[in-house]
């Protein structure tokens, strides 16, 4: 997956015509097309993910329709987003709707309304339920902290994970399981190895 967008910088679509041009662009050099000037050469990624945190709500819609047209070739294209929590997600909330994406990664982080806060998971499982319920996507994930200095708040500790969190939310037939933030924090912490067999 090539993930665009993320919580730094500026950048938007000024258009339905722009974004059918960055979905060109994606697809011949990222994705199942040709170009002479493909930054990883002959990698063939799988999709795009929307970390869309900036800018304005426009375009996302266009984007992933363009996007998802290009899975009636011979590869499916997949989509993914990793939105905040708060619902619906200020910046893609109407392209999430649209049906068109496969994973949503919620970030259940850095957001006091519906993340977890210190033995308190009522918030993230409301959330949670909302999340599953009105997004048509194939599965969500539980995004997470995987260390408290991996985000501002919202980091979970493995007990109470295991113990609270995962029996709320495994019960969905959406549930597709934890995204975490980031690989650098895990490799300090060790999270996903304390986790895995409960995921």
């Amino acid at each position: 997956m090539l993930s665009i967008g993320g919580g730094a910088g500026s950048y938007y679509l000024t258009s339905a015509e722009d974004a059918r041009e960055v979905a060109t662009y994606l697809w011949n050099n990222f994705l199942g097309g040709t170009s002479s000037s493909r930054p990883l050469g002959d990698a063939v990624l799988d999709g795009i993910d929307f970390d869309i945190e900036g800018g304005t709500i426009q375009h996302w819609v266009d984007l992933a329709k363009y996007l998802s047209e290009y899975s009636k070739r011979d590869k499916k294209v997949y989509l993914t987003a990793a939105p905040q929590c708060p619902f619906p997600d200020a910046w893609v909330g109407s392209a999430l709707k649209t049906g068109l994406f496969d994973y949503v990664w919620v970030q259940f982080y850095n957001n006091p309304p519906c993340q977890y806060t210190s033995g308190s998971f009522g918030n993230l499982v409301d959330a949670w339920k909302q999340w599953t319920t009105d997004i048509p996507a194939t599965k969500i994930f539980l995004g997470l902290p995987a260390a408290p200095a991996a985000a501002g708040s919202g980091f979970i500790p493995v007990a109470d994970l295991t113990s609270k969190v995962f029996p709320a939310i495994k019960g969905s037939s959406k549930y597709g399981g934890v995204m975490l933030w980031s690989k650098y924090y895990d490799d300090q912490t060790g999270y996903s190895s304390s986790i895995k067999s409960h995921v």
